[in-house]
């Protein structure tokens, strides 16, 4: 199965991709790590999307996404899960992240990117601040079991 673990900065995807490792294993595969795969970009995106394309019927693989253009890489079949969080939350998270020290352009930069997977489609919706992050995996783990998917099911 491939999980698509998508979200801005700082909203909690690394934690809930952590989550669903424990719970029900698999690679964890972050941004552009794919790259790694092949000494071209075009040969690493290639060999990247057969990967996903067999993970979807096979092991599992945790994609953790927070930029646009990754989130195409998902293959039919992938499970979709938004992971959100308020702005100043995610501005705080990142603050910490730089050592106590938020510049200006960065705090802009998140300003102006907050919201941007709001109107994707998604399987499932996760609350990075308030959510449950083992309650959600045992729901992924029930629903998987069921064979089914998502929140409009």
């Amino acid at each position: 199965m491939v999980f698509g673990i998508i979200g801005e900065n700082c909203s909690g995807k690394s934690t809930l991709a952590e989550r669903i490792k424990e719970t029900l294993g698999g690679e964890i595969i972050t941004g552009k790590d794919y790259l790694r795969m092949a000494k071209t970009e075009s040969e690493a995106v290639s060999l990247f999307k057969e990967k996903l394309g067999q993970a979807v019927s096979g092991d599992n693989i945790i994609y953790v996404i927070a930029d646009q253009e990754h989130v195409k890489l998902l293959p039919d079949g992938a499970i979709r899960i938004l992971v959100t969080a308020d702005l100043e939350t995610i501005k705080e998270r990142f603050t910490a992240r730089m050592h106590g020290n938020l510049p200006a352009p960065v705090a802009l930069m998140l300003e102006r990117k907050h919201g941007m997977f709001d109107s994707g489609e998604y399987d499932y919706r996760f609350d990075g601040v308030t959510g449950d992050a083992e309650a959600f995996c045992e729901v992924l783990k029930s629903d998987r079991r069921e064979g089914r998917h998502g929140c409009n099911e």
